[in-house]
């Protein structure tokens, strides 16, 4: 049986294996954490952080009792990189939090402003000043998970329009649609004005 626990199959195939797999599992933890830390998630992150920590102490021990396996090694590197990679895509597919759209056009301004409100988004319009005259300012705090659509109706109302998107990390009150808005390309051209 010992010499089953000590076979090359399991030093350099399956330790080096579950090394990996569990490094995937506490880097997305460690991710996915640190992502709710900086959205103000105070309840979720100690949850993840446990758990985190609690895999990687077990995956440490394994690579320090291989120490002389550099497979282990390279699992465990390629571990952190894959895990890295993970916590990314959940999150982008969480789209969890707010963030405001700015958008800089020498258009008139009260257009997009009537699409994004027709469209339940809320939107403020601030006049301004750039380098080739007047524009329009237009503010936008929305759903990550709405971002796609808003920046549909943005670059239908003008493809080379201007404009910025930014986390933010706490917004109170508000216009925000009660469901995130889908926007189809037909959809679109039955609410767009006449210029």
């Amino acid at each position: 049986m010992l010499e089953a626990v000590d076979s090359p199959l399991v030093s350099y195939l399956l330790i080096p294996l579950l090394i990996f797999c569990a490094r995937i599992c506490d880097v997305t933890l460690g991710t996915l954490r640190i992502i709710f830390v900086s959205k103000g998630m105070k309840k979720v992150a100690p949850f993840f952080g446990f758990f985190e920590i609690l895999i990687w102490i077990v995956v440490i021990s394994q690579v320090m009792q291989h120490a002389n396996n550099i497979v282990c090694y390279v699992a465990y590197a390629a571990g952190f990189a894959t895990g890295n990679f993970f916590g990314m895509m959940i999150e982008e597919r969480l789209a969890l939090g707010v963030c405001v759209v700015r958008v800089i056009t020498p258009k008139n301004g009260d257009e997009l402003v009537g699409l994004l409100n027709d469209k339940g988004f809320g939107a403020t319009l601030i006049s301004g000043k750039g380098k080739v005259g007047a524009v329009s300012v237009i503010y936008s705090i929305v759903s990550r998970k709405s971002i796609e659509s808003v920046e549909k109706i943005i670059s239908k109302f003008d493809s080379s329009i201007f404009y910025v998107v930014e986390d933010v990390r706490v917004a109170k009150r508000g216009i925000f649609p009660n469901k995130p808005a889908k926007i189809a390309d037909a959809d679109f051209e039955e609410t767009q004005p006449e210029r």
